[in-house]
C-alpha cells in the first residue's frame, strides 16, 4: 500500500474501503510494472484477471463518493476531466497498458482522490 494511504487508512474502521484500496494498490502496481516492461504480459495476465473484474464490480459502491475528490486533482498537469478510476478499469487487458501514457498520467489522480476521500472519512 502507498505509505501515505497506509498512514491515513490505519484509523479507518471501513473494511470495505480498505479492501477496495488494497485491490487498487494491486492495479496500480501492475500498471506501473507492465508499462515499464518490468513484468511481461504473460506474468501480468493472472493478476489482471483477478484484480480488474473485482474492482469493476466494486467501483460502483465508491464512484459517487470519489467523484468530488478526483475533480480536485490534476492529470498531465491539467485539472482531471476524466474519471481516473474508470479510465484504468476500462483497460481490457495487460496489453492495453503498454505505451498507454494517458493511463500512467491518471494513476496519481486516482491515488490523490483516494487519499483525500480517506482523510475526510475520518472527520
Amino acid at each position: 500500500m502507498n505509505p501515505f494511504t497506509r498512514f491515513l487508512n490505519q484509523w479507518s474502521p471501513n473494511r470495505p474501503l480498505s479492501e477496495f484500496i488494497g485491490y487498487w494498490d494491486r492495479l496500480e502496481q501492475l500498471v506501473v510494472l507492465v508499462h515499464r516492461q518490468k513484468m511481461t504480459l504473460a506474468e501480468a495476465e493472472p493478476q489482471f484477471a483477478q484484480v480488474w473484474p473485482w474492482l469493476r464490480q466494486q467501483y460502483g459502491i465508491w464512484e459517487e463518493g470519489l467523484r468530488p475528490y478526483w475533480h480536485k486533482t490534476k492529470a498531465a498537469g491539467e485539472p482531471t476531466q476524466t474519471d481516473p478510476f474508470q479510465l484504468l478499469l476500462d483497460l481490457d487487458s495487460p496489453a492495453a497498458i503498454l505505451g498507454n501514457w494517458r493511463a500512467m498520467q491518471h494513476l496519481p489522480a486516482a491515488r490523490e482522490a483516494l487519499n483525500l476521500f480517506l482523510r475526510d472519512q475520518e472527520s
